[in-house]
């Protein structure tokens, strides 16, 4: 094989153009340039942040990435605390990655339904961050999905004194708004802390759902329109426990005591799911974690 130094003008303009897309691709308006988005460059994410510092873009196929994440398991009465009626798996008929996105999909099989609820709990952890994920979520009556966080030391200190991040949920009963909340000591079960907003094609458009989390304040929006901040004046361990490491969560639940519509209740229990319904899937394109 003969080697030589020197390189023919056509090629030398080929080589040329190939450099010039390159430096685009990697410009500073291209969110985390340093990770390998593969055939999903991240141009539709318009909003401005800090520096990508983790992200999970669900390439590939099979279960979602055992570096990242794990799983809650078991029914309801597990102590999701909820009244809700769904078994979680890790079963791929449940949760899988596929087609480049992540998929949760809750199913009625025998008149009992299963789904997944998947968490970077002991292997990812955040402080200060916004969060975004870029996501379509299921609908019918009784679907309760949600994209959110727990304080790291729930294990520790439990519930509400962990404090709780809510980037998005939606129930299906009351089609098309979307909630964005905070759970605190202070504050918590009949939710106060919370904002809404509609997004009308929640079930066939994507949408990027995000929580803005400083020091100071924590904003929520969709699209990178802000619906709703939450900045109390008196930040104690009860007002604001926001000051610690918190990990992520993606889920379906279905009914319990926010996704359960009356129409369809029995027994006195939490289990109202629209009886034509036997299967609710959300679609997760990315998940990406942003210094602030």
């Amino acid at each position: 094989m003969l080697i030589t130094n020197v390189i023919p003008r056509p090629m030398k303009i080929l080589l040329s153009m190939l450099l010039l897309v390159s430096f685009s691709y990697c410009s500073e308006d291209n969110p985390g340039n340093s990770f390998n988005y593969n055939e999903k460059p991240p141009a539709e994410d318009t909003t401005k942040s800090g520096e990508l510092i983790w992200s999970d873009e669900f390439n590939g196929s099979g279960a979602p990435n055992s570096n990242n994440w794990t799983y809650d398991l078991g029914h309801g009465s597990s102590g999701w605390g909820n009244n809700e009626v769904q078994n979680y798996t890790d079963e791929s008929k449940n949760v899988r990655v596929e087609n480049g996105m992540l998929v949760i999909e809750a199913l009625k099989e025998g008149g009992e339904w299963t789904s997944a609820r998947i968490k970077t709990q002991g292997k990812h952890s955040f402080k200060y961050v916004t969060v975004k994920a870029r996501a379509k979520l299921p609908k019918g009556s009784g679907t309760w999905p949600a994209i959110w966080m727990l304080g790291s030391d729930i294990s520790e200190v439990g519930w509400p004194a962990s404090g709780e991040i809510d980037i998005m949920e939606h129930v299906g009963r009351d089609p098309g708004v979307v909630h964005g909340s905070l759970h605190t000591p202070a504050s918590y079960g009949n939710t106060q802390n919370t904002g809404q907003v509609e997004v009308p094609d929640f079930s066939d458009e994507f949408h990027i759902y995000e929580a803005e989390w400083t020091t100071d304040r924590i904003t929520f929006k969709v699209d990178g329109e802000a619906f709703y901040s939450f900045e109390p004046t008196d930040k104690t361990n009860q007002t604001w426990p926001f000051n610690d490491q918190f990990f992520l969560i993606m889920n379906i639940a279905m009914g319990g005591n926010w996704g359960s519509d009356p129409q369809y209740e029995t027994g006195g229990l939490k289990n109202g799911i629209d009886p034509n319904l036997d299967k609710a899937r959300m679609e997760v394109d990315y998940v990406r974690v942003y210094a602030n």
